[in-house]
């Protein structure tokens, strides 16, 4: 029970911190997200605050339903006829871009640690995509004036890109574990597989999940108040449906 008080107690300072810092930030023209992250450096163990969090468990939990609902916010911000026009272009930037960025920032990485091609590579796969929170925030951030197909490129390609992303992480560790140039055409017809499914997947089980939502919200005679409750929790199910399906469950919340 005190642990639970000590929690809540922790988590409430802490955003509330966020909240002033926010408010600061926009006044020197800081960077809020950095903002953020300076406020967590400090509270971790290595800081003034001292809290010790490893459990990575409980981080991806969390990580994965706030960057849902970012994706879910932001897929309902953009137009039907808007996102049809940035389709082929954000795809295009969520692929072909990734690989780029992962080889790039590969050979960078090889160069500067000394590392072999394929540790090299790994460690461009992993920054290779963009964060959909970091890109939405910069986007709505007041005084960003873009057109809007750009706009939607971006935020469709920052919705798009997780699937290649983890295609490229899942290559390099399986080639690290294996030995490279050891993994056969068994393994590189796996991975490709995987890497379609999450694509098709994540848009079918988007698509189905999202009439179905909108379906239900316009039949279902609800308490105002509780619709918004249950958008989200179509979201989430959205999401976390097409993560235990083997598909993308990014690309289908967005």
């Amino acid at each position: 029970m005190e642990f639970g008080n000590y929690l809540i107690l922790i988590s409430a300072g802490l955003i509330l911190l966020s909240i002033l810092a926010g408010l600061i930030s926009a006044r020197v023209g800081a960077p809020l997200l950095l903002v953020f992250l300076g406020l967590g450096m400090l509270a971790g163990e290595d800081g003034p605050g001292g809290v010790v969090f490893d459990d990575f468990g409980t981080a991806y939990v969390i990580g994965a339903i706030s960057l849902a609902i970012v994706l879910f916010d932001g897929g309902l911000r953009t137009g039907i006829d808007t996102l049809r026009a940035a389709s082929w272009p954000a795809l295009g930037l969520a692929t072909v871009g990734v690989l780029a960025t992962a080889l790039l920032a590969g050979i960078f990485a090889q160069w500067l640690f000394a590392m072999n091609w394929v540790e090299g590579l790994l460690v461009g796969a992993i920054i290779s995509s963009t964060d959909a929170a970091a890109v939405f925030f910069l986007l709505h951030l007041h005084g960003t004036n873009l057109a809007k197909r750009p706009s939607a490129i971006l935020e469709a390609e920052s919705g798009l890109n997780d699937p290649m992303a983890v295609f490229l992480t899942v290559a390099c560790v399986e080639l690290l574990q294996s030995g490279a140039g050891s993994v056969g055409w068994h393994a590189v017809d796996d991975l490709v597989r995987s890497f379609v499914i999450q694509i098709a997947g994540g848009t079918l089980v988007g698509l189905i999940g999202g009439y179905g939502l909108v379906l239900a919200i316009n039949r279902l005679n609800l308490a105002a108040g509780l619709y918004p409750i249950m958008a989200l929790a179509g979201a989430l199910l959205v999401f976390a449906g097409g993560q235990v399906l083997g598909a993308s469950g990014f690309l289908a919340v967005y």
